[in-house]
């Protein structure tokens, strides 16, 4: 059975700094991708950034430079590094992991955590 927990989400106010982390059991980062989405209120899922098998990463336009996801394959943990935070970046944020298919589009992915909130104030 594959889980996924998210934590480190919060308030935070607009420039400031937040770690979300994704602690994934019953499959390896090693021979799976792991992605961020969010959604807003009345919005669709979005992609956000997803750490693929092999250490590369592909980031949505409006994050590049600011956020940066990474991995602890001793944990098999899986963190996204928020910077420069933004009022337009306030969502649910969600973990999610897939063995294949395109790694941007949430219908790809089979596991999703339950969501950690995250809201920049301005």
């Amino acid at each position: 059975q594959v889980q996924l927990v998210e934590s480190g989400g919060g308030l935070v106010q607009a420039g400031g700094s937040l770690r979300l982390s994704c602690a994934v059991s019953g499959r390896t980062l090693s021979s799976s991708n792991t992605a961020w989405f969010r959604q807003a209120p009345g919005t669709e899922r979005e992609f956000v950034a997803t750490l693929i098998w092999s250490g590369n990463t592909v980031y949505a336009d409006s994050v590049k430079g600011r956020f940066t996801i990474n991995r602890d394959n001793a944990k098999n943990t899986v963190h996204l590094q928020m910077n420069s935070l933004k009022p337009e970046d306030t969502a649910v944020y969600y973990c999610a992991s897939t063995r294949g298919g395109n790694v941007t589009t949430a219908y790809h992915y089979d596991y999703w955590g339950q969501g950690t909130q995250v809201t920049v104030s301005s």
